[in-house]
């Protein structure tokens, strides 16, 4: 439903964020002109090198090189700076299904009087090991202009790795869903709401200090790890903390704030930077009780690789030949665009690193799974979007072959800002989206989404019927949000799991009550532990519904568990949106029912 400007709330109050079913966006085409990135000359390296690509034969794939016209670099004597973030912006700002894809990278250096608002497929990065290698005396905006002031659909963009001393004093980054603000120092203040504190449903801040407040505002829920901030402002019905410097004091639910000390295992995501003229990519170390920024003290901890040891892929390559240079030794750099497989990425060697820039979207063609791992150590996958295909696919990505069980907790792998939708952009299926059979997978900052607005939508149009299935055991998920699956949103095989925030919403498009019926209980839930788990914990869960076709549905509950002292669960809540559909209990037989229209959470702080 659209807000009218009669229905602005004030700063700090409760409000009602949904998003109203739009037709597709604008396509939008790449802009021409755009500044290519070479890889230079090496130069002797910053930190430790990662372990050396296995020699190539002689028809090898090259790795390194351009990085294609949609990565825009800027050093601080860049001509026309400001202009070129405004044109992307322009074609981008409401393009929420077009074919753009861009990155904005930002040399070491200081620059100055720029405000660079960012649009859908949009991400900006520095180039230094350390944000404060890259000021910008400036802004990076996200607002919600194009719809209104209602920011529930700013998705799909990212800031990272930059040093900002805001011209207002304060950052204005109204998110929605699937946008990292990573690695980041605000010298001043971090507004999460939109101009008029209109709606807003996000949102993810990872290894980042805020110096001034932080003030989520209309935000109705947020998840801050590893990170320092000069605090905190408000809260509505959802905001988690772990290992977060300055985090406001445990308190759920009135003001309903989660906090942990630390965060049990992280690893931050790899990123690209500059030593001396030479582009290498950093791959952080693993924390485990890591509480605070990596950044903080020089040169974080981890190791490096040279831009020589990925294959920098470009829209039109084939699956095999992503292949080809996975089995060469290979690593994979995905530059902006959308790319089509007809045949799974197969990802066998440890250590393995695909990243993807200006987000960077992989479509399977055919109903294949986009990307498979094996079973081994240290696999990185993150930044990229899965589109699902025309064709249903079983599985769109899968961590670990079915049946694995080898220990990876040294070295695990992590699934980071890989983000997964089905519809929207055209018609798409899959039956389960993300599947983690591997041990001691991270997977921090996921957003598993079925469409509920855009092309290709209906309850079967874009069937998919299952969000993310865990089937390793000791999995750690850090800022998980899946929703409006058409049966279980998330479902946890896999012993001693751990969930630390949770955003869903059940599927709107249900058409009636016996559509979602399971058996004999009214509804799936929204987070499903199998029966057979006994030991699993879970930190700062929310699920909500919005049954606008038929307002009468009912949902038995938000979360169910086996009932065992093992299985624990932690300021979890479930909301009726405006009364469409309701929650006859939280977890299991727990809690009580949403009422009415009053769009007021049922909670439960601790259970069993």
């Amino acid at each position: 439903m659209s807000r009218t400007p009669t229905d602005v709330p004030e700063p700090g109050r409760s409000t009602v964020a949904r998003r109203t079913v739009l037709g597709a966006m604008a396509a939008g085409a790449a802009a021409p002109g755009l500044l290519a990135l070479s890889s230079p000359a090496s130069a002797s390296p910053a930190v430790p090198a990662a372990s050396a690509v296995p020699a190539r034969q002689p028809s090898a794939l090259p790795g390194g090189g351009d990085l294609g016209p949609n990565v825009i670099v800027f050093d601080p004597s860049t001509p026309g700076i400001q202009a070129r973030l405004d044109q992307v912006f322009h074609q981008q700002e409401s393009a929420q299904f077009g074919t753009g894809r861009y990155a904005f990278l930002f040399k070491p250096g200081t620059y100055s009087g720029l405000n660079a608002q960012l649009g859908f497929y949009t991400s900006i990065a520095g180039l230094g090991l350390s944000p404060d290698d890259t000021a910008i005396n400036g802004d990076v905006t996200v607002d919600a202009g194009w719809f209104n002031g209602n920011a529930t659909q700013n998705f799909w963009r990212s800031a990272e790795n930059l040093a900002l001393t805001p011209v207002s004093g304060t950052n204005r980054w109204a998110v929605a869903q699937a946008a990292p603000f990573r690695r980041m120092h605000i010298k001043g203040g971090l507004n999460l709401a939109p101009n008029g504190y209109g709606w807003a449903s996000g949102g993810y801040i990872a290894d980042s200090r805020i110096d001034g407040s932080v003030g989520p505002y209309s935000q109705q829920q947020w998840y801050t790890r590893d990170s320092s901030v000069g605090g905190w402002v408000n809260a509505v019905w959802n905001m988690v903390f772990s290992g977060v410097q300055g985090a406001p004091a445990q308190s759920f639910p009135n003001p309903p704030y989660t906090t942990l000390d630390t965060t049990p295992v992280s690893r931050e995501k790899p990123f690209l930077y500059l030593n001396g003229s030479e582009y290498r990519v950093f791959l952080p170390e693993k924390r485990t009780n890591a509480r605070g920024v990596t950044w903080g003290n020089g040169t974080p901890r981890g190791s490096s690789l040279p831009l020589s040891q990925f294959y920098v892929a470009k829209p039109g390559v084939t699956a095999a030949t992503l292949n080809a240079a996975l089995t060469q030794g290979l690593h994979l750099l995905l530059t902006p665009g959308i790319y089509h497989l007809d045949q799974p990425i197969q990802v066998n060697r440890a250590g393995t690193v695909v990243l993807g820039l200006g987000y960077a979207t992989l479509v399977p063609d055919n109903g294949v799974t986009v990307l498979r791992t094996a079973d081994v150590d240290g696999v990185r996958l993150a930044g990229f979007l899965i589109d699902a295909g025309p064709v249903n696919s079983a599985t769109l990505l899968e961590v670990g072959p079915a049946g694995a069980s080898a220990d990876h907790s040294a070295n695990p792998t992590t699934v980071q800002d890989v983000f997964v939708r089905i519809g929207g952009a055209g018609a798409g299926k899959a039956t389960t989206s993300m599947v983690i059979n591997s041990r001691h997978t991270i997977v921090d900052h996921t957003w598993i989404w079925r469409a509920d607005h855009g092309t290709g939508v209906g309850w079967e149009t874009n069937r998919a019927d299952y969000g993310i299935r865990v089937n390793g055991d000791d999995v750690l998920a850090t800022g998980l949000f899946v929703e409006h699956f058409n049966k279980y949103d998330v479902q946890w095989y896999g012993q001693r799991g751990r969930t630390i925030f949770f955003q869903n919403e059940k599927a709107y498009d249900a058409p009636n009550q016996a559509a979602i019926q399971n058996g004999s209980v009214k509804g799936y839930a929204a987070y499903k532990v199998a029966d057979s788990v006994t030991t699993h914990e879970g930190w700062g869960l929310g699920s909500y519904c919005y049954y606008n076709v038929d307002p009468t549905i009912v949902q038995h509950n938000g979360f169910a568990a086996p009932n065992k002292p093992g299985v624990k669960f932690h300021d979890l809540l479930v909301v009726s949106l405006g009364g469409q559909g309701q929650y006859e209990h939280v977890v299991n037989e727990t809690g009580a029912p949403t009422s009415g229209t009053s769009t007021v959470p049922s909670t439960v702080v601790s259970y069993p």
